[in-house]
């Protein structure tokens, strides 16, 4: 059986940010290993930085080695961690060993579970009285992103690269998909379109115009065909940008949705929140073909608000959905800014739908909206970055790749009469 830490996440991840981004690995924990020193400098001497983890009640006190080489004279740093304050010293020189034997500043005693910490530190600490303690565990410190971790990561997004590179909609009933992007104005759209063009480009970019004005900044319905910077060859998937909702009249009008989804509305349509689009409309599409509808949908939030949506503007998403059932389009939905969550680490990118503030958002959006969790993926877009960062490219990648994937199930489930406007 697997060996647990008794730390709670949030803990875990309070200590890990502390330290400059760690990933943890328990090494020993006293309950199982033994409350034995020497058990304990055997399984844990000469495995680089250490944090040791002391349960002391309701707080812990902690010990952060930078080397725990058993010969070296080093300085640790002696912390107490409870609630989600931490207060620290550093003392020292020691070598390893001298943790768990008696000296006149700071020793740790396994076999009895007591501890001793000098009355001037314990007062820089805010400690006072005997301490005893219920468990110890050991923990190796190591780079969220080291380079080990980095070259899997880089790994994967050449696979999603490829994969997407090589993609064919379902049945070869279009050259093409198109996806849709709807979403409060400012949550992200035009933000993650760039963001997917950037990847592809090899370079950041921001074709789309982004903003954060109250009245967005798409204030047109455009169609972008993204180009594959390694051939120049068109990538099989066309992103849709529009403007965005809102729950006054400035935002996109709800009767023009079923004529973007049928496919009636040419690129460069400009909106006008007042007048919906109609037949008389001069670049109105009559006679839209299978190629020109909208395969998928992918809903954007922005991870911090989507909680928090006024009644009108749920009112308004579930109007949408209902319309998009009704034409049978998938949709998905995309949650922003994930990185700006509480306690989430660049680090945790790679590893974010295990985080539980992650978990927590997807449960609230599914309860909130309706949305299955297994429709839901979190990116971070480029906004403020001058060159690509792996990480941030896998996770776009990962939910463009479900979008084809939901387009797919689109396209399978089209009754026949409808796959004979399949032209090219």
């Amino acid at each position: 059986m697997a060996v647990t830490t008794c730390l709670t996440w949030m803990q875990e991840k309070v200590l890990q940010n502390y330290f400059g981004e760690k990933q943890f690995s328990l090494l020993y924990k006293a309950s199982v290993h033994e409350f034995s020193s020497k058990g304990l400098l055997e399984r844990c001497s000469n495995q680089g930085p250490t944090i040791t983890v002391i349960y002391v009640g309701d707080y812990i006190v902690g010990v952060y080695a930078q080397n725990n080489d058993k010969e070296e004279y080093v300085f640790i740093t002696l912390f107490v961690f409870q609630e989600t304050e931490i207060s620290e010293c550093k003392i020292g020189p020691f070598q390893l060993p001298m943790v768990f034997q008696d000296n006149f500043e700071f020793y740790v005693n396994l076999e009895r579970k007591r501890m001793y910490i000098s009355p001037e530190t314990k007062e820089k600490l805010g400690l006072s009285g005997y301490i005893s303690f219920q468990e110890c565990e050991v923990f190796r410190c190591e780079d969220l992103l080291d380079k080990r971790r980095m070259e899997g990561v880089i790994e994967l997004k050449e696979k999603l690269l490829s994969a997407i590179r090589t993609y064919k909609p379902y049945g070869d009933l279009v050259h093409q998909t198109r996806i849709l992007l709807l979403g409060p104005i400012g949550a992200g759209k035009s933000s993650f379109l760039n963001s997917v063009k950037s990847i592809f480009r090899g370079h950041v970019t921001n074709q789309a115009l982004v903003g954060s004005y109250t009245c967005g900044t798409s204030d047109k319905y455009r169609t972008y065909f993204i180009n594959d910077g390694k051939n120049a060859d068109t990538l099989p998937f066309i992103l849709c940008d529009s403007l965005g909702l809102s729950e006054t009249e400035e935002g996109l009008c709800m009767g023009d949705i079923p004529y973007i989804l049928k496919g009636h509305i040419a690129d460069r349509y400009k909106f006008d929140c007042t007048k919906p689009i109609t037949p008389g409309h001069d670049n109105y599409i009559g006679s839209p073909l299978l190629k020109d509808r909208i395969h998928c949908v992918a809903f954007v939030f922005d991870a911090n608000s989507v909680e928090h949506l006024s009644k009108e503007m749920v009112s308004k998403i579930k109007r949408i959905q209902r319309e998009l059932i009704k034409c049978g389009v998938v949709h998905v939905v995309l949650l922003t800014h994930v990185d700006t969550l509480d306690m989430i680490m660049k680090g945790d990118l790679m590893d974010i739908y295990s985080c539980l503030p992650v978990k927590l958002k997807l449960e609230a959006v599914h309860r909130e909206l309706g949305f299955p969790p297994s429709n839901i993926f979190v990116v971070r877009n480029y906004t403020s970055e001058w060159e690509l960062e792996p990480v941030m490219d896998v996770l776009i990648l990962s939910a463009l790749r479900h979008m084809l994937w939901a387009a797919d199930d689109f396209l399978e489930d089209l009754p026949f009469e409808e796959t004979d406007r399949c032209v090219w």
